[in-house]
């Protein structure tokens, strides 16, 4: 029998993630060894209307990240986050393919796709390609032969619907597609023995001999890079990181009270440093949220804001885990302690793509916009 919550116009997503977090951080850390994968969290995200709830509205979703939902996404990815960064940087793919779904998807696509999302299948986007090429997409009468891999893949033998990018032989546009997977089939994770994030089964995934049908691709060539939601759609990851660095500042917080030294004043002025640090990044994710939903500021401001945010709670991330394991000590790097693999997953996430990259341009926005800094990034400033 079906249990899924049931979602649309009232479903209480934020109250779904609440139940998710609580019950992810209970298995956290027996999910943290290199071969981890946290497939109860999974079906509690598919029990509790969660890998549904990105599906429109229109077509039997919540909505969540567009129309009624785009206030809660934030919040949800915040609380599994929270709960776990394995998990969050999973349910932050499923979240950002489905989205990708709704803009370029076809009719026919949306509704066979979404119809996978509602029925419990996990997404995934990847496009990272090894340095000897990636996937690329073959074959006559208009079948698509795929060769090729995807590397950096998380959720590499779990996910069963993995939105790639590939290109046509002899054609350097970049495509998407959905290709259909069978659990436990063409993944290595050999390769994943990172400090953190263990349990995000991240690892190459081999395409070889897949054949799909014409109506794979996804939208036009060119679709996945197209700007601003190729980088906007940064402060969903950001906002993932964010429940991190919660969880991080609360073990620390926890651990002071548990051994009494909060009327230290040294170790109070580091928790309000730290706590400072936590509403910053909570501020610029709420705005990011905001201002790409509204879609009101340029492509380029719009994406020199984002790059902005995701870079802010980075430096929040990095400065809380200093003044925690300052703040702990060694125990804090001792394992069983609550703040050990909080750390490593949270200092292993924070490593996103080209953040000086994402810096420059940002600044190179802000040294050439007119007006006042104040008015650069409000939606009817000049």
């Amino acid at each position: 029998m079906d249990q899924r919550t049931p979602v649309g116009l009232a479903y209480d997503a934020v109250a779904a993630a609440r139940a998710v977090a609580v019950l992810a951080a209970g298995r956290a850390d027996a999910q943290d060894r290199d071969d981890g994968f946290p497939a109860e969290d999974i079906a509690d995200l598919a029990r509790l209307g969660l890998l549904a709830a990105p599906v429109p509205a229109v077509e039997g979703g919540a909505g969540l990240g567009d129309e009624p939902g785009a206030g809660d996404l934030a919040d949800v990815l915040r609380l599994v986050g929270y709960g776990s960064l394995a998990l969050g940087r999973l349910y932050e793919g499923h979240v950002n393919a489905l989205q990708l779904v709704a803009r370029y998807g076809g009719a026919g696509q949306r509704a066979r796709l979404f119809a996978d999302a509602q029925a419990g299948h996990l997404f995934g986007v990847w496009n990272t390609a090894p340095p000897q090429g990636g996937l690329s997409l073959g074959g006559e009468g208009g079948e698509l032969l795929l060769s090729g891999v995807k590397t950096y893949a998380s959720g590499a033998g779990f996910v069963t619907r993995a939105l790639v990018t590939g290109c046509r032989t002899g054609d350097p546009e970049t495509f998407m597609l959905v290709v259909p997977l069978e659990p436990g089939t063409r993944a290595d994770l050999s390769g994943w023995r990172a400090h953190g994030m263990r349990a995000s089964a991240t690892g190459t995934l081999d395409f070889e001999g897949i054949v799909l049908p014409p109506d794979a691709v996804l939208g036009a060539g060119g679709d996945y890079h197209r700007q601003p939601v190729f980088s906007a759609g940064a402060w969903r990851f950001a906002a993932v990181q964010l429940g991190g660095i919660e969880a991080v500042f609360d073990a620390w917080r926890a651990h002071l009270a548990r051994h009494g030294r909060g009327s230290d004043p040294h170790q109070l002025a580091r928790l309000g440093q730290g706590a400072m640090a936590v509403e910053g990044a909570r501020l610029w994710i709420e705005r990011a949220a905001r201002i790409v939903a509204e879609e009101e500021l340029t492509p380029t401001r719009l994406v020199a804001f984002v790059n902005l945010a995701r870079l802010a709670v980075e430096k929040a991330g990095m400065e809380v885990l200093h003044l925690a394991q300052r703040s702990v000590g060694l125990q804090g790097f001792l394992r069983g302690h609550p703040l050990e693999r909080l750390s490593r997953d949270l200092a292993t996430y924070l490593r996103q793509p080209a953040p000086d990259w994402a810096l420059t341009c940002a600044a190179e926005e802000v040294l050439h916009a007119d007006g006042a800094v104040g008015d650069l990034f409000a939606g009817d400033g000049p």
